[in-house]
C-alpha cells in the first residue's frame, strides 16, 4: 500500500498591529502695527515694509505690506499684503488668515481666512524661502485712506498661520493607565495606626485613637475643639452622649468617607417603629448633627428614607426634625400627607399629637398643600385637613384627641 505523506503545516498567528496618523495644524498669531502710513507711501511699486519674523510650526514667517502695491500694472491704486516664509523650507503646507482691524470699535474687520471653511485644493503650499501667500489687490488705496481701518495714520494687521503637521499618535496607541484614587484607603489605614495618633477618646470606657488634624479637616466642631480653644493641647476627650459602636462607626466615616458595611443599618419592615430610634443609623444621624458632618447626615437620611412606611413615618419625622435632616423631613411630611387616613390610625400619630404639636402643625400645612395639588382632580368630599383639625378621619370615624 502506497500513499503520500503530507507534512503538517504549522501556522503561527501574529497579533495584528495598528497605527494612528494624526494631521493637524500648529497655529500661531502675530500683530503688525504700521505707524506713519502716510510716510510709507511713495516708496515705489514692488517695495514693501516687513514685520518682525515670528515662528510658527518650526518655521519663521513675516508680514509684507506694499503701500504702493506689488504690481506696476495696478498704478499704485491698491495696497498689497502678503505672508511670507522667512526661513528655509520646502513644500510647507499652511492655512492663513489676514485681518485688517476696524479701529472704530464697530468690529467690521476686513478678514481673509482659510480657517473654518472647506478648501477645494487643501492648504496652501509654499515651495521655498521667500514664497508668499496674500493679495495683490488687498484694498483700494483711496478707499482705505477714507475708512475706519486707518486712524491716527496707523494700520493694524493681525495674522494667523496654521502649519500642517502629521505625526503618529503614540499617546493613544500606548496609553498609560492611571490607578483609581487610593487616598481614602490611606486615611483608613491611618485610623488603625495607634502610634501616630495624638488624641484618645474615652467612650463609655472604650478607647478610640485618632488624629486632630484629620478630625478638624472633616468637622468644624472638632476644629473648634482642638485648635480654636485655649485648652487645645488636650490628649484625651471623654464622650458621654454617644455609644461606643456609634462613635466607632462615625470615626470610620470620617476616615473612609463611607458607612461601615458589616452592621444592619436599617430595621426590617416588620420591626416595631418604636425601635427605629435605637438603630445604628438613627444614632449616627444624631452624631452627624452634633459634629456637623453634612455628608454623613445625608447618608443617614437616604437610608432612613428607604424605610418610611405608614407605621414608621411619624417616628422618622421626629428624628428628622430633631437632627436637622431637612430633606428626610420633607419626604416624611409628603408621605404622611398623601397617606393621611392610614397614618392617623397608627400609634406613631398619637405620639406625634401628644409630644410634638409643632410637627402636627407642619403636617397640617403639608396636607393643605397636597390637597391643593389634588384639587384639579375633583377633590374630596370633605377636606382631610379639616377632619384632622376637628378630630375626625377621612372615613367619618372620630379620633379621640388627647389633651
Amino acid at each position: 500500500m502506497t500513499g503520500t505523506l503530507t507534512p503538517e503545516r504549522n501556522i503561527s498567528l501574529i497579533s495584528p498591529t495598528s497605527s494612528r496618523l494624526v494631521t493637524e495644524t500648529v497655529n500661531g498669531s502675530h500683530k503688525f502695527v504700521i505707524q506713519g502710513y502716510s510716510l510709507a507711501k511713495g516708496m515705489g511699486v514692488g517695495k514693501h515694509i516687513a514685520s518682525d519674523n515670528f515662528t510658527v510650526g518650526g518655521y519663521k514667517w513675516a508680514i509684507y505690506f506694499y503701500p504702493d502695491g506689488k504690481n506696476s500694472e495696478d498704478n499704485s491704486a491698491y495696497v498689497s499684503v502678503f505672508i511670507a516664509l522667512a526661513s528655509e523650507g520646502t513644500d510647507v503646507r499652511a492655512l492663513f488668515e489676514l485681518k485688517l482691524v476696524d479701529q472704530s470699535g464697530k468690529g467690521k474687520d476686513k478678514i481673509h481666512s482659510h480657517f473654518d471653511r472647506a478648501l477645494e485644493s487643501g492648504p496652501y503650499t509654499l515651495k521655498y524661502r521667500g514664497s508668499m501667500w496674500g493679495y495683490k489687490r488687498f484694498f483700494r488705496r483711496s478707499s482705505l485712506e477714507m475708512s475706519d481701518y486707518l486712524m491716527d495714520d496707523c494700520l493694524i494687521f493681525n495674522c494667523t498661520v496654521g502649519v500642517v503637521v502629521s505625526a503618529i499618535d503614540r499617546s493613544r496607541l500606548h496609553p498609560i493607565q492611571v490607578p483609581e484614587s487610593d487616598i481614602g484607603t490611606h486615611f483608613g489605614m491611618l485610623l488603625e495606626n495607634v502610634e501616630c495618633s495624638d488624641v484618645v477618646f474615652d467612650v463609655a470606657g472604650e478607647k478610640f485613637h485618632a488624629h486632630k488634624l484629620v478630625l478638624a479637616a472633616r468637622s468644624p466642631v472638632f476644629r473648634t475643639e482642638f485648635f480654636e480653644k485655649l485648652d487645645d493641647d488636650k490628649q484625651e476627650v471623654v464622650v458621654t452622649d454617644i455609644e461606643p459602636r456609634v462613635f466607632k462607626a462615625m470615626l470610620h466615616f470620617i476616615y473612609w468617607d463611607t458607612l461601615i458595611e458589616d452592621v444592619d443599618l436599617i430595621p426590617s419592615s416588620s420591626c416595631c417603629e418604636s425601635l427605629i430610634s435605637n438603630t445604628l443609623i438613627a444614632k449616627l444621624l444624631a452624631a452627624a448633627d452634633k459634629y456637623c458632618l453634612t455628608r454623613l447626615r445625608r447618608l443617614c437620611e437616604s437610608f432612613l428614607c428607604k424605610d418610611i412606611s405608614v407605621n414608621s413615618v411619624t417616628k422618622i419625622l421626629v428624628l428628622a426634625d430633631c437632627y436637622h435632616a431637612t430633606e428626610l423631613k420633607a419626604v416624611c411630611l409628603r408621605f404622611a400627607a398623601e397617606n393621611l387616613p392610614a397614618v392617623m390610625h397608627s400609634d406613631g400619630f398619637v405620639y406625634l399629637k401628644d409630644n410634638c404639636p409643632s410637627l402636627q402643625s407642619e403636617l397640617l400645612k403639608a396636607v393643605a398643600g397636597f390637597e391643593e395639588d389634588c384639587s384639579s382632580g375633583g377633590g374630596k368630599s370633605r377636606s382631610v385637613c379639616a377632619q384632622l383639625s376637628d378630630g375626625g378621619d377621612t372615613s367619618g370615624r372620630r379620633v379621640r384627641l388627647r389633651t
